[in-house]
């Protein structure tokens, strides 16, 4: 059977699995819609919370970045693995604990303020907006290629297929939805690398694979690959930094601050029966995340190393255009492979060198989708990769709009404007909300700001700044008032948007950048995708600022901090 067809196939049942499951499990009630009426098993919620969090960034564009980057794209391992860690220590039991349905409501009722509560929701719906066009960028990938059609139309198919089953399902249908997408997205993964491990260095554990030589030599993988780039011109693989030091340290800050800020995350500790289910089902979580953070660098050194040796076979020895392999041919279908022969010669030159270097366009978020390609994998292995690449970009996307609806709905109409909705209006609105985001990221998917993980750390960087330092006064700290929570998220999110919009344009467009990507410009050398440290640096210090001139919390308020903050059992949530 040809490539094509058994991807349509493989793709095909994945989905008919998808939506068959958001039917079966469709929201029958708000509770259901928003947490799946709290009464997940903690293995099972630990393994959504793993799809819901390995996004498109993580399974299409993190290894590609680490390839390209090389050590310098470990901050995006070591950020968001590090993130989940404090997530689930220092913020997710407290907030089961209190037992309410969204991020901004609990922060609302701490900070006694509805003004509290709309800002909350101003800066999730930005941070969210923002997550979601860097999966929307994975599914335009992924579609593109494995549906043979240019990115825009594989964008508007991936925002059809998340339409029906995340408008339909809400968090119930949305976490069994997760648990089958998990199952296929770490086979995918896992699978090819094993096959490749095998293949270069004959051991079938790519993480000990990567470490290894390569088979039949004395070389080690990583000496030869730096080897390859070097000669090319390209930065040494094992020891390039990410910009500077400073830099590496605050991009990684930024990601795990980001990370515990991120409300599609924080709502599925609350689809739990309780506190303690909530602890289990974030360690479910670290195990089910660890299988494939520890398999991206073996993938992405592999899948750098195949790519060079299949342009150079042989020092000197250059491809030519003409015997191109398939893949190649297949990747030029999609736009996010270009060659231009500059010097005429047929061949395909590829350098670091822009002057000279022929392969003009290497999308960093093609590497893993054309991996299993590149080295010439069964094509069973190939079309298991397009589903999982599927799966885990509409497993985020499903989780974000999720929290948009539920901010809109809940926390601005219900909780606001329109307090005497009953229920069926409520989730009404709260599907047509969800519908109005999928067209809204949609449409910025079509000129996303950078590669999917790229668009993924702004997002990250303006959960760090605005949610992450209010929650964490929240719970941990009684003199904070409700002058110094909005204080501190309007500075922290305004410094943080002014930076990322100054380089990369207003809303990402690039042509309304006001004094462009120029690096001489950048805050002591800080890249705007890795600002989000500083922003929250500066919602802290406004926030005690503030709070130090003003009127201390009411009592009641202070004593229900210190009730968050004693280990006992919660009970169900409590929306209403």
């Amino acid at each position: 059977m040809d490539l094509q067809t058994l991807t349509y196939i493989v793709v095909g049942i994945t989905f008919a699995l998808y939506i068959g499951i958001a039917f079966w499990a469709r929201a029958g009630s708000t509770s259901e819609f928003y947490v799946a009426g709290g009464g997940i098993h903690p293995v099972a919620n630990g393994m959504a919370t793993a799809a819901d969090w390995m996004s498109a960034a993580s399974f299409i564009s993190m290894a590609g970045l680490i390839a390209f980057f090389g050590y310098g794209g470990s901050v995006f391992l070591m950020g968001w693995t590090g993130g989940y860690v404090l997530l689930a220590m220092l913020l997710a039991p407290y907030l089961r604990k209190y037992g309410k349905f969204t991020v901004p409501e609990f922060i609302g009722d701490r900070y006694y303020s509805r003004a509290a509560r709309i800002v909350a929701v101003i800066c999730l719906i930005v941070a969210s907006v923002t997550y979601v066009i860097g999966q929307m960028k994975g599914i335009g990938v992924a579609f593109s290629r494995f549906l043979q059609v240019g990115y825009e139309t594989g964008l508007l198919v991936g925002m059809g297929i998340v339409f029906v089953y995340a408008v339909m399902g809400g968090m119930k249908g949305i976490t069994y939805t997760q648990i089958a997408q998990y199952c296929v997205l770490i086979l995918a993964y896992t699978i090819p690398a094993i096959f490749i491990s095998l293949h270069l260095t004959g051991n079938p554990i790519p993480q000990l694979g990567l470490g290894s030589t390569l088979s039949g030599t004395d070389t080690f993988l990583l000496d030869r690959l730096d080897q390859v780039v070097t000669e090319l011109g390209f930065a040494e693989y094992t020891t390039s930094k990410r910009l500077s030091t400073l830099n590496t340290f605050v991009y990684t800050l930024s990601l795990m601050i980001g990370t515990a800020g991120l409300p599609h995350v924080i709502i599925r500790f609350f689809t739990v029966t309780k506190v303690s289910d909530a602890r289990k089902s974030a360690g479910w979580a670290l195990v089910f995340i660890t299988i494939l953070y520890t398999t991206a660098p073996a993938v992405a050194a592999m899948a750098r190393l195949n790519l060079h040796q299949t342009i150079e076979p042989a020092p000197g020895e250059y491809l030519s255009y003409e015997a191109r392999p398939q893949w190649f041919k297949n990747w030029e279908v999609t736009g996010l492979l270009q060659f231009e022969d500059k010097n005429g010669d047929g061949k395909i030159l590829y350098t670091a060198n822009a002057e000279t270097n022929e392969m003009v366009k290497v999308d960093r978020d093609i590497m893993v989708l054309a991996n299993p390609e590149i080295a010439r994998l069964p094509n069973w292995v190939i079309a298991l990769v397009a589903a999982g690449g599927l799966a885990a970009a509409l497993s985020t996307a499903a989780g974000l709009l999720l929290a948009i609806s539920s901010a809109i709905s809940h926390d601005l109409l219900k909780g606001v404007f329109m307090p005497d909705i009953d229920e069926k209006q409520e989730l009404m609105a709260s599907r047509v909300a969800m519908a109005g985001a999928i067209a809204l990221a949609g449409y910025l998917g079509f000129n996303p700001p950078d590669f999917a993980a790229g668009t993924v750390a702004l997002a990250f960087g303006l959960a760090a700044s605005s949610i992450f330092p209010v929650l964490m006064m929240g719970i941990f700290t009684k003199s904070i008032n409700k002058e110094g929570a909005i204080s501190g998220m309007v500075a922290g999110i305004t410094v943080t948007l002014l930076y990322v919009f100054q380089h990369t344009g207003i809303m990402f467009v690039a042509s309304t950048s006001y004094l462009g990507d120029m690096s001489p410009n950048w805050f002591f050398g800080i890249e705007p995708n890795a600002f989000g440290a500083v922003g929250a640096l500066v919602n802290f210090v406004v926030a005690f600022a503030v709070s130090k001139v003003t009127a201390p919390p009411p009592d009641h308020i202070q004593h229900m901090v210190e009730d968050i903050r004693i280990p006992a059992g919660a009970g169900d949530a409590t929306g209403h």
